[in-house]
């Protein structure tokens, strides 16, 4: 049980999507202009990622390893076309307000970095915890960066209007410099909270290692990798 909440909390904060492992940034610039549209990207990615995890898990040891990739796409494909049917039948406005970004959640990065690292290797019940935390978790922000939008570029939140008719909006905010602008002061204040939140607990972070991205790991490989290197220069020279 303790597992099953670890893995659900965990794409909730420690490694919520787009302000942590820093994936899924293109729909996250792309289609915040509105907190609506936030929450509705969310909404479809929890669906396909959720269904795609458990399904991948379900299947994980009859795929070959070698077509492993093909096959977490098509499964992903599949899930995409029932969710572009259902917002064609009961939201249509929605659905073209994001426009290419619902067909092109099948090559999101959270989709296919959560079916290769965690969904392909455990089993379903665990998989549909990590899809369902990681989906929440990409929801919440991208609707708290399409509020943050919306409130400053147009004086509304979810379509409602906060302020009266002498209200200039900062019409930067819900054009694509705006996104960029909002998205880097988010990460900066998350990194802010962590490098302050390890003083008061006397650890001492690696701004290289410790930045959030833990679920990935490149960066310490290619650490290890080139200090190898150096060894294997190193010890004819010695000899």
């Amino acid at each position: 049980m303790a597992s099953l909440v670890q893995e659900f909390t965990k794409g909730l904060w420690k490694e919520i999507p787009p302000f942590r492992l820093v994936l899924g940034i293109c729909p996250t610039l792309a289609v915040t202009t509105t907190a609506n549209n936030g929450l509705g990207m969310g909404a479809a990615v929890i669906f396909v990622l959720a269904l795609s995890n458990v399904i991948i898990s379900l299947v994980r040891n009859i795929i070959p390893k070698k077509v492993r990739i093909v096959c977490f796409i098509a499964i992903a494909a599949s899930l995409v076309v029932a969710v572009e049917m259902l917002m064609q039948a009961f939201a249509y406005g929605l659905y073209q307000q994001l426009g290419i970004f619902v067909p092109l959640i099948v090559v999101n990065c959270i989709i296919l970095g959560r079916a290769e690292a965690f969904a392909g290797k455990n089993p379903p019940l665990l998989s549909l915890a990590d899809g369902l935390g990681m989906g929440i978790g990409f929801t919440v922000s991208l609707t708290f960066l399409g509020a943050i939008r919306e409130v400053l570029g147009a004086g509304t939140l979810f379509d409602v209007s906060l302020f009266g008719p002498d209200f200039h909006p900062f019409t930067f905010m819900v054009q694509a410099p705006g996104a960029f602008v909002c998205l880097g002061l988010i990460l900066a204040g998350m990194n802010y909270l962590n490098i302050w939140q390890a003083k008061r607990k006397g650890i001492e972070l690696d701004p290289n290692f410790d930045s959030g991205c833990s679920g990935c790991g490149a960066c310490q490989a290619m650490n290890k990798m080139a200090a190898a290197k150096k060894l294997e220069r190193l010890e004819p020279a010695k000899g």
